[in-house]
């Protein structure tokens, strides 16, 4: 099992967000999982151009580290995601490769994975980031299993609390995957977001050819006779 942890801040070894997602990391190593920690900062991702090359042929026409990031991430069984709140919302870089993933969107090609999400804040509105980014991972077919957020004004002591939270929700992840807790609520919802991308591939079959082969490959749709 292999859980891949994503640090969005610009603070590097220096950032309290990167806190957090050590622990979750820890917290899944304890449970036997492997582990790896990407920093978002040391990679090129350039920004989506809307081609749609992607919903058509599968591949990407910029040259960046993106495919390597997304290769990685379809390897993993678990994805944890960890940003600082930027006015409210997350850095630029991981939103960059949120709109790079359009196309993994319509397939639900995380579907089968499990994700968390980590937020740390000056003051406020940690936990609506935190809900933003586990609805990103939900939007790509992840069942989420929580998140942590941590106001910095809350002190040492709110940051060394939001630690030990974030190592048992690592453990809670692995144990997620291993299937010994349930998520029926969300295993509908993504049946349901499934069935909505279903459809609109199959409206646009002609020209989203790559998107249809997926579909077909993982036996969601019936080829046409």
């Amino acid at each position: 099992m292999k859980i891949v942890g994503i640090i969005a801040s610009p603070r590097g070894r220096e950032s309290n967000t990167l806190k957090l997602v050590n622990g979750v990391l820890k917290g899944a190593r304890e449970e036997g999982a492997l582990t790896e920690l990407i920093d978002l900062y040391s990679l090129n991702i350039e920004y989506c151009r809307a081609c749609g090359n992607c919903y058509a042929k599968g591949d990407c026409t910029l040259y960046d580290d993106f495919p390597d990031l997304f290769d990685t991430l379809m390897d993993a069984d678990g994805i944890v995601l960890g940003a600082p709140n930027y006015i409210d919302s997350i850095p630029a870089p991981l939103k960059a490769v949120f709109d790079r993933m359009a196309d993994a969107i319509h397939c639900q090609m995380f579907y089968g994975k499990f994700g968390c999400s980590f937020c740390t804040a000056g003051g406020s509105n940690h936990d609506p980031v935190v809900e933003y980014m586990n609805h990103a991972l939900s939007s790509l077919g992840t069942i989420t299993v929580g998140g942590v957020g941590v106001a910095m004004s809350d002190g040492e002591e709110g940051l060394n609390a939001g630690v030990r939270e974030s190592v048992e929700l690592g453990r809670k992840l692995v144990r997620s995957i291993r299937g010994e807790f349930q998520y029926p609520g969300q295993e509908e919802a993504l049946l349901q977001r499934r069935d909505y991308f279903r459809q609109l591939v199959l409206w646009n079959k002609d020209t989203w050819t790559h998107e249809y082969d997926w579909y077909l490959q993982m036996g969601w749709i019936t080829p046409e006779k």
